[in-house]
């Protein structure tokens, strides 16, 4: 992919997630078209009936999807402006096994439930880091953080390509539905070994897919900023993990989307997917998952 795509698909993440926030942020504010339905089927799928993973939907869908990612006991106490912000596709804090007084870093932080969740975790001798690219996601966590009176979680503009953290200074990284939207992974995962600890963990939630999706759907720009067409097939996801040096690399859990079965969908979902994906043009081999993926950076 050239320069420029990358490029484009960044500003388009970009604007995407800016006017989510920003709905949040000034509830007056018109919701942004959504592209795409990727609402998993309710009897499968790490989102539920909900609305699907990055996929801004109605207040109710919103909380319902906080509901079906999260225990009871981490949403407790949280505002609606993080739990209705939730846009991710599963709960990486569940399988980070976050210790007191360890330092964790959030990919593509958003309104930052995550972050304020593995707060609890670390307690007030631990410390959360939250890098986002977009301003007004960031400006939502400020807010958020604000209302619960934080003082270890902090915020940080930055790319992921690009993190803005010092080299082996964090314990563990987590992120929710966001390296799928990265057009150049391998620096992701670069940056990701670079700044862990030696012996610092990566525990994220993901998509990814079996499968490659043709050129023409990854050139969708609104696929792609819908957690779609920027996943990659799950093999290559974890060889990319192995080159940029990680160790004990695995996929711990896979929950299926339904997008591969057109006929599981419901007529508006699937007249959508063929109108922007021309789904006739997809292998019929391609699925697409959210996955949660685990790795370790080696001690020495």
């Amino acid at each position: 992919m050239t320069t420029d795509n990358n490029i484009i698909l960044k500003e388009q993440v970009r604007e995407r997630y800016g006017a989510i926030a920003e709905q949040h942020l000034n509830p007056a504010v018109t919701a942004p078209i959504q592209l795409l339905d990727t609402r998993p089927q309710a009897d499968i799928g790490c989102c539920g009936p909900a609305g699907g993973c990055c996929s801004p939907g109605d207040a109710a869908q919103d909380a319902s999807l906080a509901q079906a990612l999260y225990q009871e006991a981490d949403l407790t106490g949280l505002p609606d402006s993080v739990t209705l912000a939730s846009l991710g596709c599963g709960n990486p804090t569940a399988i980070a096994s976050l210790k007191p007084g360890e330092t964790v870093l959030d990919l593509g932080s958003g309104g930052g439930i995550d972050c304020f969740i593995a707060a609890r975790f670390v307690g007030p001798a631990g410390r959360v880091i939250g890098v986002d690219m977009t301003d007004h996601m960031l400006a939502l966590a400020e807010q958020n953080k604000a209302k619960l009176g934080l003082t270890n979680v902090e915020f940080r503009k930055g790319e992921i390509e690009a993190l803005p953290v010092e080299s082996d200074s964090v314990d563990v990284i987590i992120s929710n539905c966001v390296i799928n939207l990265s057009p150049d992974k391998d620096a992701v995962f670069r940056e990701a070994f670079r700044v862990l600890k030696p012996g610092g963990r990566f525990a994220v939630s993901d998509m990814v897919t079996a499968g490659e999706w043709p050129e023409q759907l990854k050139a969708n720009v609104g696929a792609w900023a819908g957690c779609i067409t920027g996943a990659i097939d799950q093999d290559v996801y974890l060889q990319k993990m192995r080159a940029a040096g990680f160790v004990e690399v695995g996929v711990e859990s896979l929950s299926s989307y339904g997008l591969e079965d057109l006929d599981s969908l419901d007529e508006t979902s699937r007249e959508t997917l063929t109108r922007e994906l021309d789904w006739s043009k997809v292998p019929v081999d391609v699925r697409l998952y959210s996955a949660r993926i685990v790795a370790r950076k080696p001690l020495v």
